[in-house]
């Protein structure tokens, strides 16, 4: 049996390096053995290793070295240094001012961890202070610290350090944790800041590396936990091992600690490289220069974290931060709707249909009437005149399943004018291709949001996949359709012969631009689109083209864009898109690659949503509401874009969970509990961020409930990520047996798609969509549905879903007065139970499901 220490004859007492006669120590189990070396540089790490099943892997360039940061002064906060992209330009271009801010404070001395002075050690004395636990000590210039290891009991795999920085001297301190051991690049196998960046090599450009995430920074820069999704640097090698840390809960910043935004304080600094740029995740605090890093002689300061040495990948790695240390099951059951989904959805059909609500406008252009709602967002040129529309798959959804006038009579006509109108059909090189996303009613013209350019991905959103979804509604329209070629046959003139596609183009030059970033975006959706509509194989050929281009240099890599201009293409919510598009280019094809591609970019997507901090019961106020935490916890919500320009920096997450029916059908596919969590979580129970006149949720999470604000459009958006959810939960929860075709996804803000554009199955049985408010009426607001009825109209489907993790009972009303029918008998599905009239009344299980067959006469 292997002996887990070697010292036991020196119980009581500091080992010192002057005794150079004194034996290795350890701290060992059954699962991690790490052993240090009395040297005379002091006490160093001289071996590590993980049991891997019935083996141990050592792992190499054991160390062991500590770190202090110290600073007699505050380490300014302004950039000294400046960078270019690939092509020699200075990066990022002076027109991103949106951008401006966020670089500048990255590129700070503190940021790139070149401020103060690094204080390098292995420290002096060791000690074992108890049984799996042992102490070291070190005195420098400028602090004493104190460091003490041990196991966690509860995970054989982690370790707890605590480390202490006592100052000699005034100044600005900090701790960064000690280099366990360092992976040299030929072993690397994958390196990740959840919510900044993740890849399997080393990218010398520091702009494409720290902006993009293509590739992985050779600078060990210092991120902030703003934007760190999981709180959670790892490395995973080539041999299959996985080395995280992990800081305490409660360390980092709080984003909303009482009654304010405090998004942007930054009480730790993260990163995947030590001070010397060695690979190994290290975590560092206090951050230097900030308030508490400020110490008085005989002051201290302490810290803990803990290695997590996982005998496996990044995403197994990541489950345990995420489930174990940050307890994110635990903070999905603090959730509580206070109002259903399902009402929402009604709502905004109220809010959408009236003109005032939802800034509605009709405009004459070129003999057309063209509708679309005001945006009042920054748009080039806009003098408070952009209009614009989106998710037209939503909206001619929510039009055939209503069957409101003011929908299919007031809204879709001009709607599809706007579309036709916005496509350039001339002769030029952008024949297909949108003038715009923005129409400009001042001075009657389409602009793109952020320049004089056109995107080939933007011919992907704003001519096929709007035009695709009208077109599973209305596949009769024969212009509509010959729209949808000239798109689709210009995507394929621009596609390049490798499969990719440029990022972008000059209207005015024709010249490919911004050539410093590769489109690593799901690009090729276009043409799954123009397959499935138009069946021409030339399409399906051309997409699995550019999939293929695309898993090769994006998903095996981990490099993806985004699709915001304004951010200028910073990674975003459209890697959760390149998910689904993989999956449905599956689904034509039945090629395993597609699909196994689609699970690792979903698993991916899923350092995109916030784990962190812990969801509580603890008060808080916002705008003079009392709330507590869980209410406005950013856990379970994903950004717009991360990183070190995007939003999220100073905003915070969204509320458009786009993602959530993909990561349902990610659970589906995988059994794979995070993806489910993580939908649900974004889900439900997020009424602080919800206006309560017109049920439409804020966008920004910093916004809290101020509802739309100068984007009316995203409530069609909620409206089809809503809808995708609560469908992929109805599958999901009845095992397949209630399931809807599904559309395209919608343009650019994720993976949601459109249904009700053709009957779907209810346990056998062809059923329709159908909206009908005052129909169904549960009593709870955690109980959402689905209706559908069958073509003869004589029978209902009401999909009955408990949308918390607790059971649920509830009395559901039913009202078929008014459809101008009457009840005549029900019966659960599958079971053919029985129902008696009257009020019905269940009992269902967290997050379960009941299926009701309802006779009307």
């Amino acid at each position: 049996m292997h002996s887990i220490w070697k010292i036991a004859l020196i119980s009581v007492g500091w080992l010192t390096v002057r005794a150079q006669s004194n034996p290795p120590i350890e701290l060992a189990n059954e699962r991690v053995r790490i052993s240090w070396k009395n040297t005379p540089a002091g006490w160093a790490i001289g071996q590590v290793a993980v049991r891997k099943g019935a083996n141990w892997v050592n792992l190499s360039a054991p160390s062991g070295e500590n770190t202090l940061l110290y600073a007699a002064d505050k380490p300014s906060d302004k950039p000294d240094t400046t960078f270019k992209d690939i092509t020699g330009q200075p990066f990022p271009a002076e027109r991103y001012h949106y951008q401006q801010k966020q670089w500048a404070e990255s590129t700070n001395p503190v940021s790139l961890n070149k401020a103060g002075k690094a204080l390098h050690f292995f420290p002096k004395e060791a000690k074992q202070t108890r049984p799996n636990s042992l102490s070291f000590q070190h005195d420098t210039e400028a602090a004493m610290v104190s460091t003490v290891w041990s196991f966690d009991p509860r995970f054989p795999s982690d370790i707890v350090v605590k480390q202490t920085v006592t100052a000699r001297k005034p100044g600005y301190f900090s701790l960064a944790s000690p280099t366990m051991f360092s992976v040299s690049e030929q072993n690397l196998g994958w390196a990740t800041i959840p919510g900044y960046f993740q890849g399997n090599k080393l990218q010398p450009n520091f702009a494409l590396a720290y902006a993009y995430g293509h590739g992985i920074p050779t600078i060990p820069a210092v991120y902030r936990e703003r934007c760190a999704s999981t709180l959670c640097p790892m490395v995973t090698t080539k041999t299959g091992v996985t080395i995280a840390v992990i800081p305490e809960p409660g360390l980092s910043r709080d984003p909303w600690a009482v009654d304010k935004s405090t998004q942007i304080d930054w009480e730790i600094g993260l990163s995947h490289m030590n001070r010397k740029a060695q690979l190994s995740p290290t975590l560092y605090y206090p951050v230097l220069g900030q308030p508490k890093s400020s110490l008085q002689p005989g002051e201290s300061i302490s810290y803990t974290f803990r290695y997590s040495l996982t005998d496996g990948d990044w995403f197994k790695a990541l489950n345990h931060a995420v489930y174990d240390i940050y307890q994110f099951r635990e903070t999905l059951a603090l959730r509580q709707s206070t109002q259903s989904l399902t009402e929402r959805i009604q709502k905004m059909h109220h809010y959408l249909t009236d003109p005032k609500t939802s800034l509605w406008n009709i405009e004459e252009f070129e003999g057309k009437k063209l509708g679309a709602q005001s945006y009042l967002g920054g748009v080039v040129g806009s003098d408070r005149d952009a209009m614009k529309n989106s998710d037209y798959g939503a909206m001619w959804m929510l039009a055939n399943a209503t069957h409101d006038p003011l929908l299919t009579e007031n809204v879709l006509p001009y709607a599809e004018n706007f579309k036709l109108a916005q496509q350039e059909t001339g002769t030029s090189f952008f024949k297909g291709a949108p003038e715009g996303q923005y129409y400009l009613a001042k001075s009657k013209k389409f602009v793109e949001e952020w320049g004089s350019v056109v995107e080939p991905i933007g011919l992907t959103y704003y001519t096929l996949l709007d035009m695709g979804n009208m077109l599973l509604f209305d596949p009769a329209n024969t212009e509509l359709k010959e729209r949808l070629r000239l798109g689709a046959d210009r995507l394929l003139t621009w596609q390049k012969p490798d499969g990719r596609w440029a990022v972008a183009y000059d209207r005015n030059t024709e010249q490919e631009i911004f050539t410093d970033v590769q489109d690593v975006r799901p690009t090729f959706y276009g043409l799954i689109v123009a397959y499935r509509i138009l069946k021409d194989p030339k399409y399906l050929a051309s997409a699995r083209k550019g999939a293929d281009w695309f898993i090769k240099n994006a998903v095996e890599t981990g490099s993806f864009l985004g699709v915001c201009g304004d951010a200028r293409y910073a990674p975003d919510f459209a890697t959760g898109q390149s998910a689904q598009a993989l999956l449905d280019l599956y689904d034509l094809t039945n090629d395993i690659r597609y699909q196994h591609s689609a699970i690792t970019v979903a698993k991916i997507y899923t350092t995109s949503i916030y784990t962190h901090p812990i969801a509580s019961h603890k008060p808080k106020t916002v705008n003079g509401i009392p709330r507590e935490d869980w209410e406005i916890s950013q856990t379970g919500l994903s950004f717009e874009h991360g990183g070190i320009f995007g939003s999220a920096t100073r905003l915070g997450p969204i509320q458009l969970c786009s993602h959530a029916g993909l990561f349902i059908r990610m659970y589906q596919l995988t059994k794979e509990p995070i993806f489910a969590d993580m939908a649900r979580s974004g889900a439900i129970g997020r009424d602080a961020f919800v206006d309560p006149k017109t049920s439409v949720a804020s966008y920004y999470w910093e916004r809290m409930n101020k509802g739309s604000g100068p984007y009316p459009h995203h409530a069609w958006w909620q409206i089809g990520w809503l809808t995708d959810y609560l469908m992929a939960e109805a599958e999901l929860r009845s095992a397949g047996n209630v399931t809807f075709p599904r559309g395209f996804v919608t343009p650019k803000v994720g993976p949601h798609q459109t249904y009700g554009f053709r009957a779907g199955a209810v346990y056998g049985q062809p059923a329709s969509l159908l909206v009908q408010e005052g129909l169904v009426q549960p009593d709870s607001p955690v109980i959402d549905y689905i209706l559908t009825r069958s073509a003869d109209q004589k029978k209902l489907f009401i999909v009955l879903q408990n949308n918390r993790a607790q059971a649920t009972k509830t009395t559901v009303k039913l009202n078929p007065a008014v459809l101008q029918k009457t009840f005549a008998k029900a019966r659960w599905l599958p079971t053919n139970q029985a129902v008696p009239p009257g009020d019905i009344t269940l009992e269902l299980p967290g997050f379960g499901q009941q299926v009701l067959e309802v006779e009307l006469r």
